[in-house]
C-alpha cells in the first residue's frame, strides 16, 4: 500500500477515535430533555437550562450566599422562577445539603413537610432528581436504609471519611468533581492532558483561575489536594518543552474507584447505561473480571494458609 494512502488511513482512524471520545463526553454532558422521565438539567450548555453544578450551586448559594466566580447562578435563578417542580428539586437539594452538613438523619416526612408540601404527589420524581444532583455534584448517594419508617442515609461514593480536613469549607465533599476528572482520564486512554481535563471542566462552568462556590479552588484541588491524597497523579509530559502536564489515576483511585463506576457515573449524567458507552464498557468489563479473579485467588490463598497452619496444642 502506498505510504501516502497509509498516512491517510491513520489520520482517518485518529479522527474517528477523537470523534468517539467527543461523542462519549457530549453524551455524558447531554441534558435529559430527551428523556422526560429523568428531566435532569442540562450540563455544559448555554442558556436557561441548569447544569447539574448550576442546580447544586443555586441551592448552595441560597444557603450560604453568592459564590465567587459562579457564572451559573444567574441562569439558575431565572430557571427556578419558570418551573415550580424544578424549584422544589433545588430546595430539596439545599435541605439535604444542610442535613448532610449537620450529620442529621433524613426521613420522607421531613422532606415532604419541610420542602415538598403541596407537591407531595410529585415526591418520587422530586426526590429522584434531587438525589441525582447530590450524586453528580458531590458524589453523595442518598439511600433508603429503613423502608418501614422511610429513613435515608448519606453515603459517599469515595472514602473521604479518613480525610475530614479535605472537605469543602462548608463540609460538602468534592467527590463528584473528582469522579468527573477520573472519568475523563478513563475516556482518554487512562491518561489525560491538563488541556483535555480543563476543556471538559470549563464546559461545566469550572475554571482553573476562578474560585467555584461548590468546589473551592479547582486547580489546587486537582494539582495538590487530590495528588496528596493519591487519587490523582500529576506529571510532566516526557520531553515537553515548554513543560506540559497530564493526569492519571492514583493508587487510591485504583483501590476505591473502578472503570465500571466511572461509566455508571457518566451514564447517570446522560440518562443512559454503561453498556452504551462502547468500547470503554468492554475495557471496564475486563477490569471487573480481573478484579474478581484476584479476589478469588486471594481467598484461595488465605484458605490454603489456614489449612497449613498447625493446630493449636492442647494444654
Amino acid at each position: 500500500m502506498p505510504r501516502g494512502h497509509k498516512s491517510k488511513l491513520r489520520a482517518r482512524e485518529k479522527k474517528r477515535q477523537a470523534q468517539n471520545e467527543t461523542k462519549a463526553l457530549e453524551d455524558a454532558q447531554a441534558t435529559a430533555a430527551d428523556h422526560p422521565s429523568q428531566n435532569l438539567p442540562a450540563m455544559g450548555t448555554e442558556g436557561p437550562p441548569l447544569s447539574y453544578q448550576g442546580a447544586a450551586a443555586a441551592a448552595f448559594t441560597d444557603a450560604h450566599g453568592a459564590g465567587e466566580g459562579n457564572p451559573s447562578s444567574p441562569q439558575a435563578s431565572k430557571s427556578l422562577s419558570k418551573d415550580p417542580l424544578t424549584k422544589k428539586v433545588i430546595l430539596l437539594v439545599r435541605f439535604l445539603m444542610e442535613k448532610y452538613q449537620m450529620r442529621e438523619p433524613v426521613t420522607k416526612a421531613d422532606m415532604v413537610n419541610s420542602v415538598v408540601k403541596a407537591y407531595r404527589n410529585h415526591f418520587p420524581e422530586i426526590l429522584k432528581r434531587a438525589s441525582a444532583l447530590l450524586e453528580l455534584a458531590f458524589g453523595v448517594d442518598l439511600k433508603e436504609v429503613d423502608p418501614i419508617r422511610h429513613c435515608y442515609a448519606f453515603i459517599n461514593k469515595l472514602d473521604f471519611s479518613v480525610d475530614e480536613g479535605f472537605l469543602h469549607a462548608d463540609s460538602m465533599p468534592q467527590t463528584g468533581f473528582l469522579m468527573m476528572v477520573l472519568s475523563v482520564i478513563f475516556l482518554k486512554d487512562n491518561c489525560a492532558s491538563e488541556e483535555e481535563v480543563w476543556e471538559v471542566l470549563n464546559m461545566m462552568g469550572v475554571y482553573a483561575d476562578k474560585t467555584h462556590c461548590i468546589y473551592g479552588h479547582p486547580k489546587k484541588a486537582l494539582t495538590q489536594d487530590f495528588v496528596q491524597l493519591k487519587y490523582l497523579e500529576h506529571r510532566q509530559v516526557a520531553n515537553s518543552d515548554p513543560p506540559r502536564y497530564e493526569f492519571l489515576w492514583g493508587p487510591r483511585a485504583h483501590a476505591e474507584f473502578t472503570k465500571m463506576k466511572a461509566l455508571e457515573f457518566l451514564a447517570t449524567i446522560s440518562d443512559s447505561t454503561p453498556s452504551a458507552l462502547s468500547p470503554w464498557y468492554e475495557e471496564a468489563l475486563r477490569e471487573e473480571e480481573e478484579r474478581l479473579q484476584a479476589r478469588m485467588a486471594a481467598r484461595a490463598q488465605s484458605r490454603a494458609r489456614a489449612a497449613e497452619a498447625p493446630a493449636p496444642s492442647e494444654s
